[in-house]
């Protein structure tokens, strides 16, 4: 599945049963755990991932992150779609 342009508003990702966001104290860094997988993200994943907690909107999703850092909605959009679908085909993402 993969966040399509004309439903992507409506949408509200969320990371999977058994996938989290964890900081690694020791290493200093965030990743993101599956089942027999761990991914560095780094910190523009990290602010998304933040926000995909099942309840916020895709839409709300990019205009919290256009505002937080006075970016383009339109660039913040096509980041955000590009990371979600990634996630999504490796089954870490449930849109």
């Amino acid at each position: 599945m993969s966040v399509d342009e004309a439903d992507a508003g409506a949408c509200r990702p969320r990371l999977p049963r058994g996938v989290r966001l964890k900081h690694d104290e020791t290493r200093g860094e965030w990743l993101l755990l599956a089942p027999e997988r761990v991914i560095k993200a780094d910190a523009i994943a990290v602010e998304i991932l933040k926000r995909c907690d099942g309840i916020a909107t895709f839409d709300a999703i990019v205009d919290d992150l256009a505002a937080a850092f006075s970016a383009d909605r339109g660039q913040v959009a096509s980041d955000v779609r590009a990371l979600l679908d990634e996630l999504a085909a490796k089954r870490m993402m449930d849109l």
